[in-house]
Order: structure tokens, then C-alpha cells, then sequence
């Protein structure tokens, strides 16, 4: 079987073909200064051309969220929920819903609908999740205080956990590894989460963000990297 796995971030697409569960390509591509415009628009056209597909996972690691209570059924209310985090434009993007039965939580989040289009277009069987909910299902969380990060290109994702329940969820665009250490460190001053009875789980870009990570050692007694991503092994994908 032929599938097609993307994942969208703030300024990137990455994919990866899969196999028969064997991964045959991986690429990612990020938007700079000096890359055109539309340029995710016109990269996901060429992987949807690539070849015929049997079924599609998409992934959206993008920052239009809210974080809900799993049965929450107020799905009218979505929009307003993420308005509260992040700008919701109803003519642009689509409204999703993510469950987690793991944790007892659901994630509302936007896709924006041009991709979304192109993606249903093909007539094959697609799966949306958010990276959040894709995340969270991957922890294996004991019963202490933990704080869980992701890292991406220019992005950051992390769970914040007490007793196996999930106390504070945050997706962040940033352009700097020092404002990923302040986000974090001012997260545990907020919610009370000590740095020596806090135990670190770092997962993703973790050689790419390196500098984060020596300096989030020198803070915290309870540090380890989980999942560093590598050629053909995106923990998110994967």
C-alpha cells in the first residue's frame, strides 16, 4: 500500500512515502526570505502528483488550536474557543476536531482550506489529526509531574503533566531557542511545577535545536532526549 504522510508546521511541509511501512522518501521544505511566496501551496501540488496514493495521514502542527475536555460537544463554539489563542478566519480555514481518550481531552484546530481542497480532491481515504493529539498518544507519562517538548523547525509544542492529566498544553511560534527556554521555564513558575521534582522529556528536532537543549540542561536535575528526528524517522510521522 501506497500512502502519503504530511505534516504541516508554521512556515514548513514535510512528507514522507511510505511503502508497505517501509519509508521510500522524506523531504521537508521551510519558507525563507528568498523562497517564493506559495511556495508550501506549490510543493504540496508536486507531492500529490508524485504518484497514485492509497491513503493520506495529514498532520497540522499549526497554531490555530484550543484545548478541550474530552465530550466538549459545543462544536458551533470552535471557532470562538481558538479565536481566544490565535486569529480564526471561517472563509480560510477548516474546523477540525482531534480526540485523545488517553488523557480524557479533544483539541479543536483550523487547516486552512486550500490545502484542504487539494488534498480531498484526490478521492482517496485521508486522516487529519492534529500534532498535539498525535503528540500526546506517544507519551507515556508516570504518575509525577513532567513536562513534555517537542521541537520543530522555528516551533515548539509541549505538554505540561501532573498525576496523568494534562494541566497545560502550548504550541509556539518562535523564531529564537532562548524564547523556547524562556517560554518553558515561565510556564513552571505559572503552574507551580518545581524544576527539581519536574522530570524533562525532549522529543523532534533535537540536534537542530541544540542550544535549547545544553541550556535547559544547566536549569533542570531531570532531563532526557526521547526522539532526536533523523533522515526517514520524524517523530510526528513516524
Amino acid at each position: 500500500m501506497n500512502v502519503l504522510n504530511l505534516l504541516f508546521t508554521k512556515d514548513g511541509l514535510i512528507y514522507q512515502i511510505v511503502k508497505n511501512k517501509s519509508i521510500l522518501e522524506e523531504k521537508s521544505y521551510f519558507v525563507t526570505e528568498e523562497t517564493p511566496e506559495n511556495l508550501i501551496e506549490d510543493k504540496l501540488d508536486e507531492v500529490l502528483l508524485k504518484q497514485r496514493f492509497e491513503e493520506i495521514h495529514v498532520i497540522s502542527a499549526l497554531n490555530h488550536f484550543t484545548l478541550m475536555p474530552e465530550g466538549f460537544s459545543e462544536h458551533d463554539a470552535g471557532f470562538e474557543l481558538i479565536a481566544f489563542n490565535a486569529p480564526a478566519d471561517r472563509e480560510k480555514e477548516e474546523l477540525m476536531l482531534s480526540v485523545n481518550k488517553k488523557f480524557g481531552v479533544q483539541f479543536y484546530y483550523t487547516f486552512p482550506k486550500i490545502f484542504y481542497k487539494k488534498i480531498k480532491e484526490l478521492a482517496v481515504p485521508v486522516h487529519f489529526n492534529f500534532s498535539g493529539e498525535k503528540f500526546l498518544n506517544s507519551i507515556n507519562n508516570k504518575n509525577t509531574k513532567e513536562i513534555h517538548i517537542n521541537l520543530y523547525h522555528n516551533q515548539c509544542e509541549f505538554f505540561a503533566i501532573d498525576n496523568k492529566k494534562v494541566i497545560l498544553y502550548n504550541n509556539l511560534d518562535v523564531n529564537s531557542e532562548v524564547d523556547f527556554l524562556y517560554f518553558v521555564m515561565f510556564t513552571l513558575s505559572k503552574i507551580g511545577f518545581g524544576i527539581n521534582e519536574t522530570n524533562f522529556y525532549a522529543y523532534g528536532e533535537t540536534t537542530e535545536n541544540e542550544t535549547f537543549i545544553s541550556e535547559l540542561q544547566k536549569f533542570v536535575k531531570n532531563m532526557r532526549i526521547v526522539f532526536d528526528n533523523v533522515p526517514n524517522k520524524n517523530f510526528i510521522l513516524n
